[in-house]
This record gives C-alpha cells, sequence and structure tokens, in this order.
C-alpha cells in the first residue's frame, strides 16, 4: 500500500529523517514510535507530500507522492499533530468545505458527511462553530475530515496530544474501528497508545528506523527477553552451578537478600521457552528450596529504551570518534 524507499530529510547540516526505508501493508494498524525529535512527524508530512523530501522516494499504491501527488493524495486521510481547522465554520460547513476540496460527488457528499460525523460521534455538535469545541471536539472533527471520502489510509500523528484520559480512551476506540475499512498510520511517542491499538510497530531514533515487529516480536530483539525472578534458599555456588546446567538458560545473576542464606536470582532464558518447570525441579534435586517465582516479559517501554539507548550510544560514539580525529588533524597541523 505505501513503500518507503531511503527517505532522507535535511535541514541545513541537521540530517531530520535518515535513509528510512519501510512497506505500510493494507488492514493493519501501524505505530510509529519515537522519542520527541525522532523525526516522527517530518516523516508523516512527507509520506503526505505536505512537505518533499531532500532524497528517496514515497510511493502510495503505486503513485509517487510527488510524481503523482493528486493520484496518491487521494488514497490519503491525514490528522495533522494541529488540526487544519477553520474556527469562524461550523462543524457542519467545514466538513461540506473539506468535502468539495476531496471533489465527492454532490450526490454523495450529504449522506457521507451524516456517516462520517455520526463514526466520530460529533452530529450532536454539527451546527456549533469550531472555536466553541472542547480540544477532544475538536480532534473528532480533525479526525472527520481525515476519514472523509473514505481514503484507503488514513495517517494520525499525535491525535491524543493534550486530551484527558476519558477523551483519550474515546479517540482510541475511534482508530480501533477504523482497521475494519482502512488501513492506519498511527505516529506517537506515547508506549501505551501503541501497545494498546497497534498490530505493528516501527521505532525511530534520530531519522533512523531502529526497529519494526508487532509488539509482542519486538520482544526478541531485547536483551533478555524472558526473565525469572526468584528468592531461592542455599549455598550460592551450588545455586549458579545448577541454573547453569538447565536448558534453555541464557544467563543467571544472584544477589545477597534480605534473609540470611537466601538469594535474589534472576534467569534470562531464550525466546518462547519456559523453563519454571526445569528450575523447580532442579532446584528439588538440588536441595536448594525456591521461595518464590515470579515470570516476567520484557515490556514495550523497556524495548524502546534498550533500542533507543543503544543508538544514542552509536551517536555518541561517533561524534567521539570524530572529536578524536579532529584533535589528531590539529596535533598534526601544529
Amino acid at each position: 500500500m505505501i513503500e518507503v524507499k531511503n527517505l532522507v530529510k535535511r535541514y541545513g547540516d541537521h540530517t531530520a529523517v535518515d535513509h528510512l526505508s519501510f512497506q505500510i501493508e493494507k488492514g493493519k494498524i501501524y505505530g510509529f514510535l519515537g522519542p520527541n525529535g525522532a523525526g516522527k512527524s517530518t516523516t508523516m508530512n512527507m509520506i503526505t507530500g505536505y512537505i518533499a523530501s531532500t532524497e528517496g522516494q514515497v510511493l502510495i499504491d503505486g503513485h509517487d507522492i510527488l510524481d503523482e501527488p493528486e493520484a496518491a493524495k487521494k488514497c490519503i486521510g491525514y490528522l495533522p499533530e494541529q488540526p487544519p481547522l477553520y474556527f469562524d465554520m461550523t462543524v457542519l460547513e467545514y466538513l461540506k468545505f473539506v468535502a468539495d476540496l476531496k471533489k465527492i460527488p454532490k450526490d454523495k457528499k450529504s449522506s457521507m458527511i451524516e456517516e462520517v460525523m455520526d463514526m466520530v460521534k460529533i452530529t450532536d455538535m454539527k451546527n456549533r462553530l469550531i472555536k466553541n469545541l472542547s480540544k477532544g471536539y475538536r480532534q473528532r472533527v480533525g479526525l472527520a475530515q481525515a476519514i472523509l471520502g473514505y481514503p484507503e489510509v488514513i495517517i494520525l500523528d499525535e491525535p491524543t496530544v493534550g486530551l484527558d484520559p476519558k477523551q483519550i480512551i474515546e479517540i482510541r476506540s475511534l482508530i480501533k474501528n477504523l482497521k475494519k475499512k482502512h488501513t492506519v498510520i498511527l505516529s506517537s511517542h506515547i508506549l501505551s497508545e501503541v501497545s494498546a491499538i497497534c498490530d505493528y510497530v516501527l521505532i525511530i531514533s534520530h531519522g533512523k528506523l531502529v526497529a519494526s515487529d508487532t509488539p509482542d516480536n519486538l520482544g526478541k530483539l531485547a536483551a533478555g527477553s524472558n526473565n525469572l525472578n526468584m528468592l531461592i534458599k542455599g549455598s550460592r555456588t551450588q545455586i549458579c552451578q545448577s541454573l547453569e546446567a538447565v536448558e534453555g538458560i541464557r544467563e543467571v545473576s544472584i544477589s545477597r537478600a534480605e534473609e540470611q542464606n537466601v538469594w535474589n536470582v534472576k534467569v534470562s532464558s531464550e525466546e518462547n521457552t519456559d523453563i519454571r518447570e526445569k528450575v523447580f525441579y532442579k532446584m528439588a534435586e538440588t536441595g536448594c528450596p525456591i521461595l518464590e517465582m515470579q515470570s516476567k516479559k520484557v515490556s514495550l517501554e523497556e524495548i524502546f529504551l534498550e533500542l533507543t539507548d543503544s543508538e544514542n550510544q552509536k551517536e555518541d560514539s561517533v561524534k567521539s570518534q570524530d572529536g578524536e580525529e579532529g584533535e589528531e588533524k590539529n596535533d598534526s597541523d601544529l
């Protein structure tokens, strides 16, 4: 549906998006995740043709967004972070205006506007001036203009920013319902939002794609994707040797607990491997009773922090090397 190839956006010496490539398939909700300043909004703006890329290509249903903008944009509904609203219009006037811009046939315009207003639950507000609406309702009107014309792809840039908890839940519910008829790309830096809504996650850091997969499969990219936390009584040496002999265990870390002769033990296992039963029998055989056992999977938050932190460390390393090279050059000049 959407193909992004080696997308680059530079502002002077600053590279906001750095050779980004990915594909979007039909019928899913995609989460475009990254910290503030990662390049999410810039990427959204280039995909929709709002700004031009420095390098690279964006294809929407086979149409290049720069070479065939009209054909490509017909496939897209876009809600920017700041909804493009005219505050002195009523909701109905505004949606009629948007329908005309989108060249929706006159015989379908009224019924489609009614359907969309009903879908986003703003029918009761249709005769209200947009400037008199709450932020939550303005966001719904922005969502309505994106849906109008029923484009195949709907792109939402930070759709819940600034909303209260009740409004966030309502907007999330609306987005989930869109999946039935549309492909949705959701840009956000809110991890809980992405994990609650999205089928597929793309994580971006410093303008680069650092990971892309389903929320469940992303756990494989994190160190210690399955952890077992335990309290075990016995000899430290015996506990370590016994656990290291268990098949499927990758790493064992142990530290002293508050009770005498009791240890906090953390075990990392291979993905999709349940080692609890093996560990239980091994400790029973060794004569080291397990006082507590808790299985823990790595959360999306932990994966996100690990991936973006590693990217930051790479950036810092490159900068450090550049600095050292510069010093060497200066020394040679002397």
